[in-house]
C-alpha cells in the first residue's frame, strides 16, 4: 500500500478519498484553489498544496501544478476523484511519467471509452448490444442532421468526449436540428475542451441503469450489481438507488456479464460504470450507452448493499492486488438511496445559487449516510460544479430506505445557500417514485407538482417574529415603556407590528404578527390558529424540513427610486452569479423580442438572456468574461413604441 497519495480535486469526494485513506493508515495530501484555501477537504487532509487561483483552468486542471503538487508532497500515487480530470487520458500518462501511480484505469483504455464513437464499436464487436446511432467520428454538422434525419426522430445528440449529461441535446423536431447542434457543440466545447458529437435514437420513456465493475492487474473482473439512476433533470442524475426494482435476477446477471465485457474489451482496471439505457417495457432489451472510467458520484449506494468500499479497492488494485473475491463472493442485501444536495433554487427555475453556509446541519445515525464537502462559513460560488453533498439511506428493503432519506432530508439544513433538498424529499414521496414506476423523463412531467413557489404564512410570521424580538430591550433592570414594540397608541387599540418584507422573486409583503413566538438562539417557533411551526434561522434565513427562505426587509422607497432610475425601459439582470460568456447585442442595436442577446455561465450550466420585447438597447454594462452577481444589471432594452428616435441633420 502506498505511503502517501494525493487527491486531485476537491469538495464532497476529495473529503470522502481522505476518509478512506486516514482508514488504512495513508498520508493524504489535498490541493486547492485560492477559492478553497480553507475549504473542509483542506482542513480534513493530513497536508495541503495551493495550486494556483480560483479558475479551475488554473488550479485544478492544471496538470503541471498537480505533478508539482505531488513531488514537493513526496506523494506516491494520485487520486483523481469524479470530475475535473479522472477521465482525462492526458493526466494519468503525465502521472505515469513523473513516476506516480495514476488511481484509475490506464490511459489507453480512458481514452477509449472517453470517446463515445469508438466505445460503442469496441463494446459492439465484444457482443454487448449498443443504441442505434450514428458511426464515425468527426462528422460535421450536416452529416449529424443527415443521420438525425436518418434515423428518425426524436434522436438524442451527445458530446463524444463528455459524461454527466453535458451538451445533451434531446431533438424532437427536424427544423431545430442545425440550431440544436451548434448549441451541442459549443455547450461541449466548453465543458470538454472538445465538440465532436454523435447522434443516437432517443427511446421514449427509458430507464437509465448502470452496472458497477471492479477489474485488477491480475486479469479478474466482477460486477457489482446495478444502480437505478433514472431520476434526472435536464440529463442529470439527482437521485439513484441499488439494486433496481425493474431488474429480475436472469436479466441482472445478463447485464453484469455484459458489463464485464465491456470492461475486458478495453483492458480496464480499478472501478469503473457501464451505463445501459433500457427500455422500461422490456428490461432485457437494453443497450449499452458509455462507459465512465471513474469512481461515480453514485457509488455509496452500491457500498452499502455489498459492504465493498470502492476507493479501497481502487487504492488496493492500483497497488499491485489481486481482487479478494470472486462473482461468486458477491451479494446484495438490502436497498440503498441517493440524493444529490445541488446549490440551486427550485422556485426560480432551478438556476444555481451561491453564497456563504450560515447554519449547517447534517443528517448521520443507524441508516444514515451524508458525503459533505461543506462546513459553516464555506463560501459557495459559481466556479464549481453545483454539487454540495449526498444524503444516502440504507434499509431493509426500498420502503425502508425510502422513508429514512425523506426524513434524512428534512433534517438537513444548508441557510445561506438555497439548495434543492426540499424539492428532493417531495420527489421521493411522490406516489411514482415510491411505486418504483420509473424513468429519465418523470421529474420533468411532475416538476410543477414539486416545486413550492409561494412562501407559507407562517414563514413571514417567523421572519417578522425575529425582527420584532431584535427591537425589544435587551438587559435588566428599569424599561422604558415606550421602547417596548407593543403596537400601543394613545387613544386607540393596540395594533399589531407589521415589518415589509421580500423574498427575491417575488412581490413584497407586509406582515403584521399576529401570532405567539418564541426566538430562541438558531431556531424560531410561531404558533397560528393553534398550530405550533418550528423553523432554523441564520441571518435573514428561515429554514424547515429541508426548504429555506430569504426573507429580507423591504424598503419601498429604495425600490421606488429604483424603478424610477429605469423608468420607461426595461432591465435584464443576471439569473444567478455567474460569468457572462457571450455578448450577441451593443448598444444601439434594435432587437426583435425573444431574440438571445447574452449568455451567462454558472456551475457548467448555460443561461441565455433573450429580450423580452422588441426595442433598442440603451446600456450595456457587461463583456465577455466578465463576472456578474445575481439580479446585477446586464442591459437594459427600450420598448420599441418609446424608443428614441435617430437624430437626423
Amino acid at each position: 500500500m502506498f505511503e502517501t497519495v494525493l487527491v486531485a480535486n476537491r469538495g464532497e469526494i476529495a473529503v470522502r478519498v481522505i476518509r478512506t485513506l486516514r482508514a488504512l493508515g495513508v498520508r493524504s495530501v489535498a490541493v486547492f484553489s485560492d477559492a478553497d484555501a480553507d475549504a473542509r477537504h483542506v482542513r480534513e487532509a493530513d497536508t495541503a498544496v495551493r495550486i494556483g487561483p480560483a479558475p479551475a483552468a488554473e488550479s485544478y486542471l492544471s496538470v503541471d501544478r498537480l505533478l508539482e503538487a505531488a513531488a514537493r508532497t513526496g506523494a506516491q500515487a494520485v487520486h483523481p476523484g469524479y470530475g475535473f480530470l479522472a477521465e482525462n487520458a492526458g493526466f494519468a500518462r503525465a502521472c505515469e511519467e513523473a513516476g506516480l501511480v495514476f488511481i484509475g484505469p490506464p490511459a489507453d483504455a480512458i481514452s477509449l471509452m472517453g470517446d463515445k464513437i469508438r466505445a460503442k464499436e469496441t463494446v459492439k464487436a465484444a457482443g454487448v448490444p449498443v443504441v442505434p446511432g450514428s458511426s464515425g467520428s468527426g462528422l460535421t454538422d450536416d452529416e449529424l442532421a443527415d443521420a438525425a434525419r436518418g434515423i428518425g426522430m426524436p434522436v438524442l445528440l451527445k458530446p463524444s468526449a463528455g459524461g454527466g449529461g453535458k451538451g445533451m441535446r434531446l431533438v424532437r423536431d427536424a427544423e431545430r436540428i442545425s440550431e440544436e447542434i451548434a448549441a451541442a457543440r459549443r455547450e461541449a466545447r466548453a465543458s470538454f475542451g472538445d465538440d465532436t458529437l454523435l447522434v443516437e435514437r432517443w427511446i421514449d420513456r427509458p430507464r437509465h441503469i448502470e452496472i458497477q465493475v471492479l477489474a485488477d492487474g491480475h486479469g479478474n473482473v466482477v460486477h457489482l450489481g446495478e444502480r437505478e439512476c433514472s431520476l434526472q433533470r435536464r440529463h442529470q442524475k439527482i437521485v439513484e438507488e441499488a439494486p433496481s426494482v425493474l431488474l429480475d435476477e436472469e436479466t441482472r446477471a445478463s447485464m453484469g456479464e455484459a458489463a464485464v465485457q465491456a470492461a475486458r474489451s478495453c483492458g480496464y482496471r480499478g472501478a469503473g460504470t457501464v451505463e445501459f439505457i433500457v427500455p422500461g417495457g422490456d428490461p432485457t432489451a437494453y443497450y449499452f450507452m458509455e462507459m465512465n472510467t471513474r469512481l461515480q458520484v453514485e457509488h455509496p449506494v452500491t457500498e452499502l448493499i455489498t459492504g465493498v468500499d470502492l476507493v479501497e479497492w481502487q487504492l488496493r488494485v492500483a497497488a499491485g492486488e489481486p481482487l479478494a473475491f470472486a462473482q461468486e463472493d458477491v451479494s446484495l442485501t438490502g436497498h440503498a438511496i441517493e440524493a444529490r444536495l445541488c446549490a440551486e433554487d427550485p422556485a426560480r427555475g432551478f438556476l444555481p445559487s451561491g453564497g456563504t453556509v450560515l447554519r449547517l446541519r447534517e443528517p448521520q445515525g443507524e441508516g444514515v449516510r451524508t458525503d459533505s464537502g461543506l462546513s459553516e462559513g464555506t463560501e459557495v460560488g459559481s466556479l464549481y460544479d453545483p454539487m454540495l453533498s449526498k444524503v444516502i439511506a440504507y434499509g431493509p428493503d426500498r420502503a425502508t430506505a425510502l422513508r429514512k432519506l425523506r426524513a434524512a432530508l428534512a433534517r438537513t439544513v444548508t441557510l445561506g445557500v438555497q439548495t434543492n433538498a426540499g424539492f428532493l424529499r417531495r420527489l421521493l414521496a411522490h406516489p411514482a417514485v415510491v411505486a418504483g414506476e420509473l424513468d429519465t423523463g418523470l421529474v420533468e412531467r411532475v416538476v410543477d407538482e414539486l416545486v413550492a413557489t409561494d412562501v407559507p404564512e407562517e414563514v413571514y410570521e417567523a421572519a417578522a417574529a425575529v425582527r420584532l424580538e431584535a427591537l425589544r430591550p435587551k438587559g435588566g433592570g428599569w424599561t422604558d415603556p415606550f421602547s417596548v414594540p407593543s403596537g400601543w397608541r394613545l387613544g386607540g387599540e393596540p395594533k399589531p407590528m407589521a415589518f415589509p418584507l421580500r423574498v427575491p422573486g417575488l412581490d413584497p409583503v407586509t406582515h403584521p404578527v399576529r401570532g405567539t413566538h418564541a426566538v430562541t438562539g438558531d431556531t424560531v417557533s410561531v404558533t397560528l390558529d393553534g398550530v405550533r411551526h418550528t423553523f432554523h434561522r441564520a441571518a435573514d434565513w428561515i429554514g424547515r424540513d429541508g426548504d429555506a427562505w430569504h426573507v429580507r426587509d423591504h424598503d419601498p422607497v429604495a425600490a421606488s427610486l429604483g424603478r424610477a432610475a429605469h423608468s420607461g425601459a426595461d432591465s435584464l439582470t443576471a439569473p444567478m452569479p455567474g460569468t457572462v460568456t457571450v455578448v450577441k447585442v451593443a448598444v444601439g442595436d434594435e432587437v426583435a423580442a425573444g431574440q438571445s442577446l447574452l449568455v451567462v455561465e454558472a456551475m457548467k450550466m448555460e443561461h441565455v438572456i433573450s429580450a423580452p420585447h422588441a426595442g433598442t438597447v440603451t446600456a450595456l454594462d457587461v463583456a465577455p468574461g466578465a463576472t456578474v452577481a445575481m439580479d446585477q444589471v446586464l442591459a437594459v432594452i427600450a420598448p420599441a413604441e418609446t424608443a428614441p428616435e435617430e437624430e437626423t441633420a
